[in-house]
């Protein structure tokens, strides 16, 4: 058999697998768990056809699992312009237990401090300070630019 046939038989076999679970999974009710047959096969990567070697013999394809990364949390930024919060001092809140991540992108020259925590970061102008502190302690943190005696955000760990 030639590999055209070998692919043609292996591609008309993936069509039949697609039909077929197109049509076992549209047995419900709702119309909005069915799937048409061009989103199953949207979703459906078919393996590689056989191959011949030289000697005439099919070798069998390998079959791959992609499952995709859960997403990383985003992390709060505070922006700083002019040595003040841009839009207000910003209110980030976390569950004890949790990391409390957030950065501070500023144009002006500061130490950031996160109170309670008693965390100091630098932050040149143009630089960010990125902090990553387990939530252990509960309550409300002032975060402040240290040498302009500015708020730019309170951080609130809640218990879990």
């Amino acid at each position: 058999m030639s590999s055209r046939a070998r692919i043609a038989i292996v591609a008309a076999a993936v069509v039949a697998l697609v039909v077929a679970f197109v049509i076992a999974s549209g047995s419900g009710d709702d119309d909005s768990s069915k799937k048409t047959t061009a989103d199953t096969a949207a979703a459906v990567t078919p393996a590689p056809a056989a191959t011949a070697t030289d000697t005439g013999a099919a070798t069998t394809p390998e079959t791959t699992t992609t499952t995709a990364a859960p997403a990383a949390p985003q992390v709060p930024v505070i922006k700083v312009v002019d040595a003040k919060p841009q839009g207000g001092v910003k209110r980030i809140t976390f569950t004890k237990g949790e990391t409390i991540r957030f950065k501070v992108q500023s144009d002006t020259t500061d130490e950031i401090h996160f109170h309670g925590y008693d965390v100091h970061e630098d932050v040149k102008a143009g630089g960010t300070a990125t902090f990553s502190v387990p939530a252990k302690i509960e309550g409300r943190f002032v975060v402040e630019l240290e040498d302009h005696e500015t708020q730019i955000a309170e951080v609130e760990v809640d218990p879990s």
